[in-house]
């Protein structure tokens, strides 16, 4: 297989666009139209497409976003399988190359990521790749996650 993330260029706009969660899903992200309007509005976030053999089946968006102090943190700020592909681990295999990006763009440096406390699957998915709670929430109440490692 191969496996691909690609910036959300323009021509490919529509295919993204008609990617989706499952129903039970849809309270725990944004819809990807609203994730593309969040990055028009925030230049630090970097939409893209997730494509196996070509074909795309979900969606992510990360940035290294600044605190208002002249720091900042890198996120993964969303991330999603449309609902026909999901169950398969792209969502695993996905996050690993994320993770990997974020860090070859950016450098070394503390992963963080959010998720509301219903999402159970999300939440094993990520506690599975190395993340821990923080004790932290965000503005929307979703609970702030760091990338630890695996031990």
């Amino acid at each position: 297989m191969k496996w691909e993330i690609r910036k959300v260029t323009d021509d490919k706009k529509k295919e993204i666009l008609s990617l989706h969660v499952a129903e039970g899903q849809r309270q725990f992200i944004e819809t990807i139209e609203e994730c593309l309007m969040d990055a028009e509005q925030w230049k630090e976030f970097r939409p893209v497409g997730l494509y196996v053999d070509d074909v795309p089946v979900g969606f992510a968006m990360y940035g290294y976003l600044g605190d208002g102090k002249g720091g900042g943190n890198l996120w993964i700020d969303r991330m999603m399988i449309d609902e026909n592909f999901q169950g398969k681990g792209y969502g695993r295999h996905f996050m690993e190359l994320l993770m990997k990006r974020v860090v070859d763009e950016y450098g070394e440096q503390p992963i963080y990521l959010s998720v509301y406390p219903e999402n159970t699957d999300a939440i094993r998915l990520y506690e599975r790749l190395g993340f821990v709670f923080i004790g932290e929430y965000d503005s929307k109440g979703e609970q702030i996650m760091e990338y630890k490692g695996n031990s």
